[in-house]
């Protein structure tokens, strides 16, 4: 039976493509058109991703943790714990992970107010010079006073809160957050099983699941490695210059530093802060040029560089992912930007040997040799 045949010419030459065999003759899209649909594919997942972010984003922490921590568990098994006992210790370390971290960031918003009220005189003595820089500008000095009149330490403090808040509201839900910790840390228990026997069927996979999980645990490495860095030259920058909880602010800074390229703005806001209150202007503008050129060396130009080496992604896709999960998820898609970006290329790249092509194109310097 001859093959109907739609239009006339090149383009319909191109839309048949035959089967060996004869049996039937199939017609493809053009591939245009193929492109279209993915892109609005994607853009409806997005869309569905940003409706339901408030529920995904604490799943997707979990997971990362649980990923993280998941060689505990096996380590202890092989050594004949008991599964039960296995899977507690688990989900006990993920918890206190997260304990300690959000005890941190109380703490810090705590101590910041609790200072605030030790620094009313130089708070007044502050709204006087900037009245008095206004009223040389120009500007009616009574309006400014004004203005700053209804202005105190504590209204200041709580700007604090409003930038961590975002942080902060990710982890108002701890108790699901928690229940799902502890499922994953059930399955984490079997898991190594199963993908074993899916290895058999689905080899590439099996890969992409394990090169996303490995991934994720080289990213939380390096970037635990350079936070604690970090962290001690805040200290000590802060001590040297004289600005009050030098420790609690290089707490601070080894948290946002988890945050790829701004995370360090969040944590410099609080000693910028006790700087300009402590010292004057000057103090303050100590503090963010010494935090902007330690972080920015390291944050912004070293650390991307090992981060891409260490997990496949080159640096400028690592710098999108964080713009774009931060825009799906919020903050908490910002602190997750990596491993996220890890998860969807092992589902739509690595999981397809047709599509493996894009790899070399995203990675960094070390997948490309």
């Amino acid at each position: 039976m001859a093959p109907a045949h739609c239009g006339t010419g090149d383009t319909a030459a191109e839309g048949v493509v035959g089967v060996t065999g004869g049996a039937a003759e199939q017609y493809a899209l053009p591939r245009g058109v193929v492109v279209l649909l993915g892109m609005a594919s994607a853009v409806v997942t997005v869309g569905g991703l940003r409706a339901v972010a408030d529920l995904l984003g604490p799943v997707f922490l979990a997971l990362m943790l649980t990923v993280t921590v998941s060689p505990l568990t096996g380590w202890l098994i092989r050594r004949g714990t008991p599964g039960w006992l296995a899977v507690t210790a688990t989900a006990t370390t993920i918890y206190l992970v997260l304990l300690g971290l959000g005890a941190a960031l109380v703490a810090s918003v705590a101590r910041l107010v609790d200072l605030m009220p030790a620094y009313s005189q130089q708070f007044a003595a502050l709204q006087d010079d900037l009245a008095g820089t206004f009223a040389r500008l120009g500007i009616d000095a009574a309006q400014i006073r004004d203005v700053v009149s209804h202005t105190d330490p504590s209204a200041i403090a709580g700007l604090v809160p409003a930038l961590l808040g975002g942080v902060a509201g990710a982890l108002s839900n701890a108790v699901f957050l928690l229940a799902v910790v502890l499922f994953m840390s059930l399955d984490a228990a079997q898991f190594p099983a199963r993908i074993l026997t899916a290895s058999t069927q689905r080899p590439h996979v099996v890969q992409a699941l394990r090169s996303f999980a490995s991934g994720t645990r080289r990213y939380l490495l390096v970037s635990t490695v350079f936070g604690l860095i970090v962290a001690v030259i805040d200290t000590l920058m802060l001590w040297a210059l004289g600005i009050p909880l030098p420790l609690l602010w290089g707490l601070l800074a080894f948290i946002t530093n988890y945050i790829p390229n701004i995370g360090f703005v969040v944590g410099l806001v609080p000693p910028a802060l006790l700087g300009l209150l402590e010292g004057g202007v000057r103090l303050m503008v100590a503090v963010i040029a010494l935090y902007s050129v330690v972080n920015f060396v390291i944050q912004s130009v070293i650390q991307p560089k090992i981060v891409g080496d260490a997990v496949g992604l080159s640096t400028t896709v690592s710098f999108l992912s964080l713009v774009f999960w931060a825009w799906v998820l919020g903050p908490l898609g910002a602190l997750l930007a990596i491993p996220l970006s890890l998860l969807a290329k092992g589902l739509l790249v690595d999981i397809d040997p047709a599509t493996r092509w894009i790899d070399p194109l995203i990675s960094g310097g070390k997948a490309d040799r």
